[in-house]
Order: C-alpha cells, then structure tokens, then sequence
C-alpha cells in the first residue's frame, strides 16, 4: 500500500506535458501546473496563433501570462524524491521469492546476509550480529545464503549430518555410523573434504596445465598462421614476378622470331624480285629479237635478206633460272616447326616440375593428421580423377575411354617415341601426381594386373627389379589374381588375404605416409596397408600379366 501511495503522489505532481516528476514548476490561473520549461515551449509554438491556452482544460489568455515559480510546489517536488529513494532503498532491503531470508525476521522478511551451518539457520546483517559478538557463536561456520540447510538434516535421526559413509558415499548423522553403517569406512565430513578438497586441487592444477599447454599450442598455430600467410603472400608476389619475366621472356623472344622471319621475308622477296626483273627483261628483248628475225623471214628479195642477215645482233646470255625452287606456303615452315619443338618442351618441362611447384604448396603438418575414413562415402570425399600418361605406355597397351582405360594387345600401337616409355615392361603411369589425400578406384577385367603407386623416376628400361611395380624401392604394387592378391614392394612379396573382388580402391595420406589398398564390392574390405615416408610425388599406375584382352580401367567416381 505504501508503494501504491508513492506510486499516487508521483502522479499528482508529474507534468502532463512531459510525464515526469516537474521541474520548476508553475501554475496557470486555470490551477493547472506544469515544467517552467515545458510550458514555454508549448506557447512559443502557439505565438503565431496570438492565443494561448492550458494543454489540459483548453482555457485561453490573452495576452500571454508571465508565470512564477511555485516555491511551494517545488518543495513538495524535492520531499517526494526523497521519499521516493528511501522507499526503493528499503524495498531492496527485502528478500524475493529468488532470495534466501532471514529465519529471525517476523513479518515480512530481510534478505539473508549469511547461512550458519551450525545452527542450520539463514540471518540478515542486525540478526546475525550474535555470531560476531558473543563468544561460543562465533566458532560456528558461516557461508553464504544457502535454501540448502536442511539437506544437512537426517532423515530419519533429525540430526545434522556431520560425518561421511565412504562405503556408501554418502553423508550421515553420528547415530547412523553407530547404526545402519556400522563397520563401514566412516570419517568426518570435514575431513572428507580435505580428501576431496585435495583431490579437488590436484584436478585443478592438471586443468591449469592443460589451459597453458593448449594456449601455447593456440599462440604456435597463430604464429604458424601468421607464417602460412606470409609465406603464401611472399610465393604469390615472387611467382608473380617469375612469370611476368617469363612473359616477358617469351615477348620478346617472339618479337625476336618476328623481326628474324620478316627480315629473311624481305630478303627473299627482294631476291625474287630482282630474278623477276632479269626474267622481265630477257624477255622483252627476246621479243624484240623474234620480231627482227620475223620481219627479216618475210623479205622477198633474197639479195637483201642475205645482205641484212650479218647484221643481226646476237643473243644475250640466257638468265640462269635453276636455283628457283618453288614452294608454296613452306617457305618458313622450319621455323614454326622450330617455335612447336620449344612449346612441346615447355609443356613437357612445366608437366614435369609443376609437381614440385604442387609439392611446395601441400597443407602445413601442425595439425593431427586425419583418420582413415571408414566408410566409402568416407572414401569418396578424396576422390580423385585420373588419366593414364601415352607418353609411359608400353607400346603395346591400347589406351582408351579418355586415357582412363588400358588393354593389353598383341600389336604395337602407334606411339612416338618418348623418353618416359616404358620398353620393358606392360605397364603406363598417370598424367596427373598425387600428394595430400587421395582415393581412386581400379575396375580390372582377365587374368590380372598389378595396381600400383610409383615415383616419377622408376627405371622406364633395364632389368625386372629396376622397372617393374614393386619390385624396387621407388614402387609399390598391388598383385590382383582371380581368387587372391598379393603385395610387393622392393622385390618383397607379401601375401594378403581378402575377399576376391574385379575392383580395387586405393587410399592414400601422402603427407602421413599411408597407402591403403581395398577389395571395393558391396563393402570395403582393407587388404593392405603401408605407413611410410613419402619422399616425391607419386604417380598412380597398372601393370598387366596376364594375356592380351586383359583390361584396368579407373574407374570415374563424382
């Protein structure tokens, strides 16, 4: 009720203009009263109308009243403030349905200050001023306000559960331990919590350690972030700069190759042209000579014609015209063969190196290195496409399907020659190098192949464990027969057991050092599994054993 009041008297002395408490207040002649400020500025809005009137009862004036300060008014304005504060502060004072309150207090009830574990009591600060002043009071134990208390009582003894069952991990009074937990391992709660308490420290200090070691891993991850960005910046602006000297390189080297075939064009031409006029010119004067002797032919009178037929001229050395060869559009063919030749070698030179390049950039190894999937759909995450090189076919696999397929035939296909062949052996690698994680697939038809990884430098030629997969070090290959496998690596067989299935799946973590090998049917089944170094690239590759038809296809997964 007293709030209600407060709540009434805040009402009758607030300015219906701007709602709050008045401020300098002042009072019309109609008995209504407002904010000096507030009133002023409702009328300056009304001077243009030259009438003025009370926001509330509508009554004018004329002319516009010269209002005071309403000192009374004022002062009921202040004492109502201050009551105001008094009676939030007071309010404050009182316990909530949330606080815990005072057990001493009658009627309505302080906010507790402290809970005495020993008199299972809560006491506001007047209330708990015993526990300060008189001697035995103040041995009890005060903790903060606690609803708790009264899990502290036994149930069924109505005592204070002072003392712990470890046998049955649980708090009992004196009479229980002399009573349903006779013989158990009892102790003291206070002591109890020592244990814990220790217990309790030793957790802490392990959390603690662990805080420390896990934000000195946060601050190396940082800093290796900081290292990872700067080193890319830095790789982006010198690539950059490489390759736009490259281009320019290639620029000028063009405009070189430009100017040289321009030049011999002029040259040939004006040689051409000079031969055309020498051409030109014997003709005309062997024109000329034919009409003489013609006219000379129709003279009638033998004594003339043989009179004038000393006096003829004699011919002019004929121009000699066997150097002309001609040979359409061919003139400079030389040179763009010449330019093709540099292109295919710089094909060939950025094929090659751009696995370095590629090597280079694979993720940084500060991070645990992620699990084996488990599943395909798992597996199917690092699926990667692959084509087979033409280049490292041996000559008598049959390429097909976009390179992804290889046939062994028994007829040499037409190949180049290239220096990546393989002349020993029926095998062929893939175009594409595989680092980081990868996952492809081998579906293999007739009387089996070899799937396999290598490096880019095995031996192309030379004896059996120089070049055949899995029969040196640089190589490891998977021996699929009809009805069992078998794995090689450095000339070492190893034999695997497995379910037999015409398709293979090969997992490899390059950065870990893992390459597993997977019957793939309806399930997955690990046949084998390497945990090594990997100190290049690697290549993926099939072999064949068996006779001509047998097939190895990899097999397209996205």
């Amino acid at each position: 009720m007293a709030q209600q009041g407060v709540q009434l008297d805040r009402e009758s002395f607030s300015c219906s203009i701007c709602l709050d408490l008045l401020k300098d207040p002042v009072t019309t002649s109609c008995g209504h009263s407002y904010c000096m400020n507030c009133i002023k500025s409702h009328w300056d809005e009304e001077d243009g109308k030259k009438l003025h009137s009370c926001p509330q009862c509508r009554q004018s004036f004329t002319p516009r009243p010269v209002l005071l300060k309403n000192t009374m008014l004022a002062a009921l304005v202040e004492e109502l403030k201050k009551t105001g504060l008094q009676a939030a502060a007071a309010d404050h004072c009182y316990a909530g349905p949330e606080d815990v309150a005072c057990d001493v207090c009658t009627g309505r009830r302080r906010k507790a200050f402290k809970s005495c574990l020993v008199c299972l009591a809560s006491y506001c600060e007047k209330h708990l001023q015993p526990h300060y002043d008189v001697p035995p009071l103040k041995k009890h134990k005060l903790v903060e306000p606690s609803k708790k208390l009264q899990e502290n009582i036994c149930s069924r003894h109505d005592e204070v559960m002072k003392m712990f069952c470890r046998t049955d991990q649980q708090f009992i009074c004196y009479l229980c331990s002399v009573d349903d937990h006779r013989g158990h391992d009892t102790v003291s709660a206070e002591a109890e919590r020592t244990e814990r308490q220790r217990e309790l420290e030793g957790s802490r200090l392990n959390i603690q350690q662990r805080i420390q070691d896990r934000e000195k891993d946060v601050k190396l991850l940082h800093q290796e972030v900081e290292a990872v960005n700067l080193s890319a910046d830095e790789a982006v602006e010198d690539s950059e700069k490489i390759f736009t000297q490259l281009i320019r390189l290639l620029e000028n080297r063009s405009s070189d190759v430009k100017q040289q075939v321009r030049f011999q064009q002029k040259r040939e031409v004006s040689r051409v042209k000079e031969l055309q006029e020498k051409l030109e010119q014997e003709i005309a004067e062997l024109k000329r000579k034919d009409a003489e002797l013609k006219l000379l032919s129709h003279t009638e009178d033998h004594n003339q014609f043989l009179h004038n037929y000393p006096s003829l001229s004699p011919l002019s050395e004929s121009t000699d015209s066997t150097g002309i060869d001609i040979r359409p559009l061919r003139y400079f063919e030389d040179v763009t063969a010449a330019v093709s030749e540099v292109r295919d070698k710089l094909q060939d030179v950025l094929r090659d190196q751009w696995t370095n390049v590629s090597l280079a950039g694979t993720e940084v190894d500060v991070l645990l290195s992620q699990p084996e999937p488990k599943t395909r759909a798992g597996f199917l995450r690092y699926s990667c496409d692959i084509t087979l090189d033409p280049n490292t076919a041996y000559t008598d696999l049959l390429l097909s399907e976009g390179n992804r397929k290889a046939t062994l035939m028994n007829e040499h296909q037409s190949y180049s020659r290239h220096t990546d062949r393989f002349t020993g052996c029926f095998q062929v690698l893939s175009r594409e190098s595989l680092t980081g994680r990868c996952y492809w697939e081998v579906e293999w038809i007739g009387g089996g192949v070899f799937v396999a990884v290598s490096y880019k430098n095995i031996s192309r030629t030379g004896y059996i464990h120089e070049c055949v997969f899995g029969c040196n070090d640089k190589s490891w290959a998977l021996r699929c027969d009809k009805n069992s496998f078998t794995f090689r690596y450095n000339n070492i067989t190893a034999p695997v057991s497995g379910p037999p299935s015409s398709r293979v799946g090969v997992y490899l973590d390059h950065t870990a050092g893992v390459l597993s090998f997977y019957s793939v049917s309806e399930t997955m089944t690990l046949l084998h599994r390497v945990q090594t170094s990997f100190t290049q690239p690697l290549y993926a590759g099939v072999g064949f054993f068996g006779p001509n038809g047998d097939t190895a296809e990899f097999c397209k997964l996205k």
